[in-house]
């Protein structure tokens, strides 16, 4: 496919306003939206974009230290997939999260938990012919968040899928089986009940190598009935 990008019928999405997630009561738009087509240039170029203009490659999010971070080591794995499930190749996945603790490495993050000095939370791959990607990194923690009294994100790792063009961008967020925490999350709530599984990750053991990593696996579908909750599909 040429263009990353939602179909109008998805009725996956979470609503702009959602005033359990407090955030989006000030930063949701009060008019109605302007939609504003992308030209030829916007959704074809430039060119090899996720090998010439993006940095290199970070498949082992644990190798970027001088030591081996803290934290349970995983493998995430999973495939990149249209409306018909075919592979969507060349798609620039990149993916943040905080460390082991529950901390990013941000200015405005002064959550009392440790930083790690051997982990930076940053990845990025570019598909393969069959859609596939693969990183290898450590289990991010809960961390609290002050949205309300005694608010705490679930476990979660943040996506971002650029296709063939700069202005073609998806986001959106995995998380963990079995975390009680999504259930009472507003912004995993924001999403409807019957597509928010499709945010949740499922443990594989053909993924999991022994004695060394558990394995993860996050398809991700762009558009269609299937579609994977995106939070900024416009």
């Amino acid at each position: 496919m040429d263009v990353l990008q939602y179909s109008p019928q998805n009725l996956s999405e979470p609503p702009s306003l959602y005033p359990g997630y407090v955030s989006t009561v000030p930063r949701s738009p009060r008019q109605k939206l302007v939609s504003i087509p992308q030209t030829l240039t916007e959704v074809t170029g430039p060119v090899d974009f996720g090998d010439r203009l993006l940095r290199a490659p970070v498949h082992d999010m644990t190798r970027q230290g001088k030591g081996d971070p803290i934290g349970e080591r995983i493998i995430v794995s999973g495939r990149i997939l249209d409306d018909r499930g075919r592979p969507v190749p060349h798609t620039v996945v990149e993916v943040w999260q905080c460390n082991a603790a529950g901390r990013y490495i941000h200015k405005k993050d002064q959550h009392d938990a440790p930083l790690d000095p051997n982990f930076t939370g940053q990845g990025r791959v570019v598909t393969d012919a069959e859609g596939r990607y693969r990183f290898v990194t450590i289990k991010p923690g809960a961390y609290p968040w002050r949205n309300h009294h005694n608010a705490w994100r679930p476990a979660h790792i943040h996506f971002s899928l650029f296709g063939a063009g700069f202005a073609t961008r998806l986001i959106t967020q995995m998380y963990f089986p079995g975390d009680p925490l999504i259930d009472i999350d507003p912004i995993a709530g924001a999403v409807p009940a019957d597509a928010r599984r499709r945010m949740v990750s499922r443990f594989d053991i053909d993924t999991t190598e022994n004695e060394w990593a558990l394995g993860y696996v996050f398809d991700v579908v762009l558009r269609g009935r299937d579609a994977t909750p995106m939070e900024n599909p416009l």
